[in-house]
């Protein structure tokens, strides 16, 4: 499976996780803010923040979609760097 993607990750489920009282925990485990990068693990999770104290069905989306994009992202530049080693190494 794609990093990028869960399973249970629909905004109807995070709707229902805003509920918890794990809900940050629970929210940021689910999308995966550890795989990211710093300053994208805390803007995620800053997000994630937001959204457990006001958010709906469409802000769920929204954090959803950046929240894949910055696993993308951080996927991307593990690539170019383990690529790069390589070209370093056999040099």
């Amino acid at each position: 499976m794609n990093p990028a993607e869960s399973t249970d990750l629909s905004p109807a489920a995070l709707v229902a996780l805003r509920n918890d009282p794990d809900a940050m925990r629970l929210i940021t485990e689910r999308l995966k803010v550890r795989d990211m990068g710093p300053a994208d693990h805390i803007r995620t999770k800053h997000e994630v923040k937001q959204f457990v104290e006001t958010g709906d069905a469409l802000a769920a989306e929204e954090l959803i979609a950046h929240a894949r994009e910055r696993l993308k992202q951080r996927q991307s530049l593990r690539q170019t760097q383990h690529l790069r080693q390589g070209e370093q190494r056999s040099l």
